[in-house]
């Protein structure tokens, strides 16, 4: 039985000032290292690793493996073994396997079940929805046409080649209003471009993915910030897209929250600009700040963003210095566009779940908190260009974040009806709509407990 209203706020604003626990669910330990230091991917792994037990392995619910001798073996690249060893990977292991055979292969790097409980609220129960919705889903992928997703190849690659092109005309004409036509052209391109890379970024390595870094930022970075951290422990105080904000903006409510973060939806405006380049120089001091960061975490990639740059400067001939000047106003208007889009696309609103607010239960099956913890645009759905370039289909996307988004739409009609029958509190709403949300949950101060949010969809 739930506690009282009363009851539960009461205690849930004495953990938020204690940070003994998490708030939304008390059995939880604060996360280590959540606000401290830079607040970046490399840190939150290392505080990941210090509260799941996984004693320097792989943790898959209660029991230990070692894939060291498969890290080069895995289908979708080393990189994600690499960057997780040492973590508890059940909420990964179990959204980015959609076929069952693949449990299978897990008895032959077992070494032994783990001494601690798992640091985590998330249940994966056999009859419970997700692995219900996830085994239809996977009859379901065999109907689906093979050529589906090449259309988002051909969104992502028509905007790249958008990109080069503007971006060197913006630079090329003098008549100021002209140029700053193409200027404006280049920097949504750069803006969209970043999410329909984030479509790749989740699959196996290809070689989309690398098309992220033109913005400065790493997609090595955002595989830990976005995949590993935002889409597993989406809305909670694991999650670094929202812990990475603060303390400019807050989106968990907070009974203190600061009379800025109050205004974020206003702050964000003189923010959000500089992100891209000030992720690339915190990465790039990170060489100097921590010992071996070069060697294990900085690659050749971290440089593909300075590529835009060249490229305007050889195929416009203009001076170096303008199209230096050019580069960095289109980056950063890219930056705050990109920002925008993230930020208004579908966790920032009252009615989605934050931790501060009371779950339904204290172990939540993990794709019901999902469908929580969001809501879908009706608006944007329909379209497959919008879906790529504004995060859209954005339930199905959290359920099984390694499918192609452009095959997303074929699977709506089943997950709407595993949420009915499972009664999850599954909404859409409309892109204004959530806009508005944004607004008033960078406000928001107070917890919302299970009464008053609808448990069903209208």
């Amino acid at each position: 039985m739930a506690p009282k209203e009363t009851d539960w706020v009461e205690g849930a604003h004495e953990r938020a000032s204690q940070k003994k626990t998490h708030v939304s669910f008390p059995q939880l330990k604060y996360p280590s290292l959540r606000d401290e230091g830079l607040r970046d991917p490399l840190q939150w792994l290392t505080g990941k690793a210090l509260d799941d037990g996984a004693e320097g392995l792989w943790r898959i619910h209660d029991k230990l493996y070692d894939f060291t001798t498969f890290m080069k073996k895995h289908p979708g690249g080393a990189e994600w073994l690499e960057l997780t060893k040492g973590t508890d990977i059940t909420e990964a292991f179990e959204s980015h396997h959609i076929n069952p055979t693949t449990e299978k292969m897990l008895n032959k790097f077992y070494i032994r079940d783990a001494k601690t409980p798992r640091n985590s609220p998330f249940t994966f129960h056999e009859d419970g929805f997700y692995k219900s919705l996830k085994r239809a889903v996977h009859e379901e992928l065999k109907k689906i046409p093979k050529e589906a997703s090449a259309t988002a190849d051909r969104i992502t690659d028509g905007l790249f080649a958008t990109l080069l092109c503007s971006s060197s005309l913006a630079c090329w004409f003098e008549n100021y209003f002209i140029a700053t036509f193409w200027y404006i052209i280049a920097s949504v391109s750069l803006a969209m471009l970043t999410v329909t890379c984030h479509n790749f970024i989740h699959r196996r390595t290809n070689w989309r993915m690398y098309l992220f870094n033109m913005s400065m930022w790493s997609y090595r970075d955002f595989r830990v910030s976005h995949v590993i951290s935002h889409h597993l422990y989406t809305n909670t105080l694991m999650d670094l897209e929202i812990s990475s904000l603060e303390p400019f903006l807050f989106y968990n409510p907070r009974e203190d929250k600061p009379l800025h973060a109050r205004f974020g939806f206003i702050t964000e405006y003189f923010f959000f600009p500089f992100l891209f380049l000030l992720t690339f120089t915190k990465r790039f001091l990170s060489i100097f700040l921590r010992k071996g960061f070069f060697k294990a975490h900085y690659r050749w990639h971290d440089a593909i963003g300075f590529l835009l740059p060249l490229c305007m400067w050889f195929t416009s001939g203009s001076a170096f210095l303008h199209v230096l000047y050019t580069w960095l106003w289109i980056n950063c208007t890219g930056s705050l566009i990109f920002f925008l889009i993230a930020v208004n696309a579908a966790h920032h609103h009252p009615d989605a779940l934050k931790d501060g607010d009371q779950p339904k239960s204290e172990t939540p099956d993990w794709g019901e908190h999902q469908v929580e913890a969001l809501l879908d645009r009706k608006d944007i759905n329909g379209n497959t260009f919008a879906v790529m370039t504004l995060f859209g289909d954005h339930a199905l996307h959290h359920m099984f974040p390694t499918l192609d988004h452009s095959i997303l739409k074929y699977l709506h009609p089943i997950f709407i009806e595993f949420s009915e029958k499972y009664q999850t509190n599954y909404r859409a709403s409309t892109q204004f709509q959530l806009v508005i949300g944004q607004i008033k949950e960078t406000m928001r101060t107070e917890f919302k407990t299970v009464d008053k949010r609808p448990l069903y969809p209208k």
